[in-house]
């Protein structure tokens, strides 16, 4: 991403609703890792989730690895992680040395090769081990802030699950979220702000609103955790888990 947009996740990421949610997602997927885990934040921008994990498995191993210097050493300052400077597409650690993998919004980027990328994850993770990934949802909700942020592709569940079994992985599990919101987001990204210069969505949100649509965020967490499965949404979370052998 540009400088610009990387000081904008630094600034924000520690409140912003939509970090918020999504780092939520994350560290319920990672849940039933055992103590003293080994997780590895692929492509982990200025490290805002991997602080948020630390504060919630302070036992755990936490490493990152990140392209850009700049964000690296941010990451590290701010979560107390390992973090290597490098791409997702070849990874600089060795091979079945995490018990997970996480990476939020990083193989939709312009920079990134989803095959080479899944397949550097598989390769890291021990066998068995869990890979969580948040993707954006839907080509068609392709807008100025996927220009801003260097996204070169949305996801469906379908696609992403193919890719994952393609890849090594097993029990593929791709949920939507980000659903409630989604005609507001419509709204936002087709109507206001279409032109291709406008700003990204990653922006400081008055007290008020951004207090509200985390309420939202929250309330629609709470129903994927009961079993609901919403047919769209803005954002996919997935996690599957790393296969003895590949298919």
């Amino acid at each position: 991403m540009d400088a610009a947009e990387y000081a904008l996740m630094d600034a924000v990421e520690d409140r912003m609703w939509w970090y918020r949610a999504m780092h939520g997602h994350a560290l319920r997927a990672l849940e039933s890792l055992p103590a003293g885990a080994r997780v590895l934040d692929a492509g982990c921008g200025t490290g805002g989730f991997l602080a948020r994990l630390r504060e919630a498995r302070p036992e755990a191993g936490l490493y990152g690895v990140e392209f850009a210097e700049s964000a690296a050493a941010r990451a590290a300052a701010k979560a107390g992680a390992h973090i290597a400077c490098g791409t997702v597409n070849a990874l600089p650690f060795p091979d079945t040395c995490f018990d997970a993998v996480t990476s939020l919004d990083v193989i939709s980027h312009a920079g990134v090769e989803p095959s080479e990328a899944l397949a550097e994850f598989r390769r890291v993770l021990r066998p068995g081990g869990l890979l969580v990934l948040n993707l954006p949802g839907h080509e068609w909700l392709k807008s100025a802030h996927d220009l801003r942020v260097h996204n070169a592709r949305r996801f469906e569940r379908s696609g992403i699950r193919a890719l994952l079994e393609a890849a090594g992985f097993a029990s593929p599990d791709a949920r939507h979220w980000n659903s409630l919101l989604l005609p507001l987001m419509v709204l936002q990204r087709k109507v206001l702000a279409r032109d291709e210069a406008d700003a990204s969505d990653v922006t400081p949100y008055p007290g008020w609103l951004d207090a509200s649509l985390l309420t939202i965020c929250r309330l629609e967490a709470a129903l994927l955790r009961a079993g609901l499965r919403f047919p769209a949404g803005g954002s996919l979370i997935i996690t599957a888990i790393r296969s003895e052998s590949r298919p």
